[in-house]
């Protein structure tokens, strides 16, 4: 048993070099995780092969073990493989927005078999908040269901649009050059140190589109961090609408019999 200690003793000091890497947190957990596995499993042949005087027996007869389990145990097996897609191909890691199987959340645990999301939006909102549920899903459901990375590897940033209803006499121009103001300045703002490409994949744009109703609606695109499209799209409101309703020969909003 002092094999066992000696082991639980490797993984705990292995455990606490890993989180002090500079790594993100996704890597460093599943880092962590891996060593808990590796040392688990000999800490479980370890025990075995104290049953046995011959280690080669203790392995046959784990094999045999091994085998009868696997038919019992499909299901759970596939999730497992499924996490091991998960640390090695990275579709996602803790942290990350994601969506799958129809539901919407960020990543807070990835275990061996399930993965655990803390939901936003939802049934009950209609913006990005957290909703306060709690999501699991077995990890196999990524071998079958397509996975959206919000906070994908490539870009740190989404694109999102907010719409501003305006009559069709409102000054285009005036209203393009209000809104690319307002969401430029947000941008050096807030991300400033987000992206340092080029300046044309992250310049905001605007354009027109008639509204169901008759309405002209502004619209302007610009990138986001997946975790603050609320809270962006909220600055942009309260930074726009004033420099828009400061000029109303120029801007007017649909009223009454006015489109």
């Amino acid at each position: 048993m002092a094999i066992v200690a000696i082991i639980l003793m490797t993984r705990s000091i292995l455990e606490k070099i890993i989180w002090k890497l500079n790594q993100s947190q996704g890597e460093k957990y599943n880092l962590s995780r891996i060593t808990r596995l590796l040392a688990n499993t000999i800490v479980v042949y370890v025990v075995l092969a104290s049953f046995f005087v011959d280690p080669y027996n203790s392995l046959a007869s784990l094999g045999i073990a091994s085998l009868i389990l696997g038919f019992a145990l499909q299901a759970p097996i596939s999730s497992f493989i499924a996490w091991l897609y998960i640390v090695f191909r990275s579709p996602y890691q803790v942290g990350d927005r994601i969506q799958i199987h129809g539901k919407k959340g960020d990543v807070i645990e990835i275990n061996y078999l399930d993965t655990i999301i803390e939901e936003f939006s939802g049934d009950y909102l209609q913006n990005d908040f957290k909703s306060g549920r709690i999501i699991y899903f077995p990890n196999s459901k990524i071998l079958t269901d397509q996975v959206v990375n919000y906070s994908g590897p490539i870009r740190p940033y989404i694109w999102d649009e907010t719409a501003v209803q305006i009559a069709f006499t409102s000054d285009l121009e005036f209203v393009e050059e209000c809104f690319l103001k307002v969401a430029q300045e947000d941008f050096q703002d807030e991300y400033a140190t987000l992206y340092y490409g080029p300046e044309n994949e992250v310049k905001p744009a605007v354009y027109y589109r008639v509204n169901e109703r008759a309405w002209l609606e502004a619209v302007i695109s610009y990138p986001v961090k997946p975790l603050d499209t609320t809270g962006k799209r909220n600055r942009l409101l309260r930074k726009a609408l004033p420099l828009l309703n400061a000029e109303p020969e120029k801007v007017q909003f649909p009223e009454g019999t006015l489109r």
